[in-house]
């Protein structure tokens, strides 16, 4: 009998458990929206690894184009009466649009002429927005109407878990076909990829437009959920927080990013507020001006850590680059999968030999 592969075994179990989470959480609503703000990064993560980690442009205006498909929607709902569905469309295109744009722009520009090309893109569209007061609001943001009439957060968990597993599906289709070939052979040595008769600049401009359309995606119909984007979502802070978790993932693994943006987002919120049982509580009273003065602020039943949580995700960030390269969840997913197939293998090749023995 043939053995399911290890990865696919994890795969089924990491979507059972994704489905049923909302159940498990038993009505906490606060948990579940948290967990849909983590498929939202976990797709601006997934599809920045595609660019970066496979086409080998490292672009920071990923941001930007989430928020343009954002603003869009908004404006065409507000505006014009569209639907939130038509402005999500609507919006996905303008971003895939401004990405082959983008793309083109930045054809000869490479590493740190194409990193500082794109955060001078994002930068452009951040300033443009907080300056336009009627069209986005300026400074005071912009208001979205929801996607589903409804006050519970179930259903856009399960459109944003949708959503993250569709996108996944999509790009790992790509990424081990022949476009994903060109683009690790673009990554590797443009010059020889173009040697070899790879069309650079239509794959190039590709993975600009594939990875625009799936973060402007994410970010139009994670806002529509939300109710309101301003123009501070589109600061240089937040287009590095996808980039550390893809990074923290793994770069050049699409589940290993998505992975680590969700791992990260979950700590970051956990940590900003951490129980503390009741019998070391009374002691930290004692300590209260100490833990003031470095940072900390005790509430009734926890320990707010502040700006130090940032502090600690600093840290992983550099540890994870001096030490692990590839990242910390996708080296062991391999592991984990290389040992599960290593033992397959071992398995087919022992069977000849008890048959051969039972004779």
């Amino acid at each position: 009998m043939k053995r399911v592969p290890v990865q696919w075994i994890l795969i089924a179990f990491g979507i059972a458990f994704s489905l049923a989470f909302p159940s498990l959480l038993r009505g906490q609503q606060y948990w579940l929206f948290i967990a849909t703000q983590a498929f939202f990064w976990a797709m601006l993560a997934s599809s920045w690894a595609l660019l970066a980690g496979y086409a080998g442009q490292f672009s920071f205006a990923h941001i930007a184009f989430m928020a343009i498909a954002a603003y869009a929607s908004g404006i065409l709902g507000r505006d014009l009466g569209w639907s939130p569905i038509s402005g999500i469309i609507a919006g996905m295109v303008l971003a895939g649009f401004v990405g082959l744009i983008i793309g083109y722009l930045c054809l000869r520009l490479r590493k740190t002429y194409l990193a500082l090309f794109t955060i001078a893109f994002a930068e452009i569209v951040r300033l443009a927005v907080n300056a336009e007061l009627d069209l986005t609001g300026g400074p005071m943001g912009l208001y979205f109407d929801g996607i589903i009439a409804t006050t519970s957060y179930v259903p856009y968990y399960y459109l944003m878990l949708g959503l993250l597993l569709a996108s996944l599906a999509f790009m790992y289709a790509l990424a081990n076909s022949r476009f994903g070939l060109f683009f690790r052979s673009i990554r590797e040595d443009e010059e020889a990829a173009a040697a070899m008769g790879v069309n650079v600049v239509r794959y190039k401009i590709m993975a600009f437009v594939v990875t625009a359309m799936i973060a402007g995606l994410a970010g139009a119909v994670d806002h529509h959920f939300i109710g309101f984007i301003a123009p501070s979502e589109l600061i240089l802070g937040r287009m590095s927080l996808v980039i550390a978790m893809a990074v923290i993932g793994g770069i050049e693994s699409l589940i290993g990013a998505a992975l680590g943006a969700i791992f990260i987002h979950f700590s970051l919120e956990f940590l900003q507020q951490i129980p503390v049982p009741a019998s070391l509580m009374s002691q930290l009273e004692t300590i209260t001006p100490t833990l003031e003065k470095l940072g900390f602020t005790l509430t009734q039943n926890a320990i707010q850590t502040n700006a130090w949580r940032m502090v600690g995700f600093g840290l992983l960030l550099m540890v994870t680059l001096r030490f692990w390269q590839n990242g910390l969840i996708s080296p062991l997913i391999q592991r984990i999968t290389r040992r599960g197939a290593l033992e397959e293998t071992v398995a087919k090749r022992r069977i000849p030999v008890d048959e051969e023995t039972s004779t």
